[in-house]
């Protein structure tokens, strides 16, 4: 057996490593399940016939069941941890203009990407800084289905405690 020259544990971005402009393409895509919508809706005490009633959704404009918005939303901000957050960040910050401008459906594949927006140093917490990461997720057929600036204060490096 070799020796082991290194070690590399999973880890996001240092705030140093952010540079604006920059787009991430998280992958392996991610299909959404019947399954997944009904138990996180369920999960999350969302009774909204539109996710449940497959019987009750027909007869709406769509003629069938949306996957939960929130597990969209979800589903495209955990798709950039590994890659851009992982075991780098202090707190989310907040969210602003979420939308989602097309359905998911069941069987639909998301692909999701993450700009740098911009980044700054936090002027109340040293060794710290806030990064704007603008999030999109596109279905299977490059459609966008969903879009989110989300705002994080991750640590600068060799500053985590």
């Amino acid at each position: 057996m070799s020796e082991i020259l290194r070690e590399i544990e999973q880890r996001g971005l240092w705030f140093e490593e952010f540079e604006q402009g920059v787009r991430y393409l998280h992958r392996p895509g991610r299909t959404i399940s019947e399954a997944d919508n009904v138990l996180f809706t369920t999960l999350t005490m969302n009774t909204q016939s539109l996710h449940l009633d497959a019987a009750w959704s027909a007869g709406q404009p769509f003629g069938q069941r949306l996957v939960n918005s929130m597990l969209t939303l979800s589903t495209m901000v955990g798709s950039s941890v590994a890659q851009l957050t992982q075991g780098t960040i202090v707190a989310n910050l907040g969210f602003g203009e979420v939308a989602f401008p097309h359905p998911v459906f069941h069987g639909d594949t998301l692909y999701c990407e993450t700009t740098v927006a911009s980044k700054r140093l936090s002027k109340s917490r040293e060794g710290q800084g806030i990064v704007a990461l603008a999030h999109i997720a596109r279905n299977q057929d490059g459609v966008i289905v969903a879009r989110a600036v989300r705002s994080v204060l991750v640590w600068r490096e060799g500053a985590q405690p």
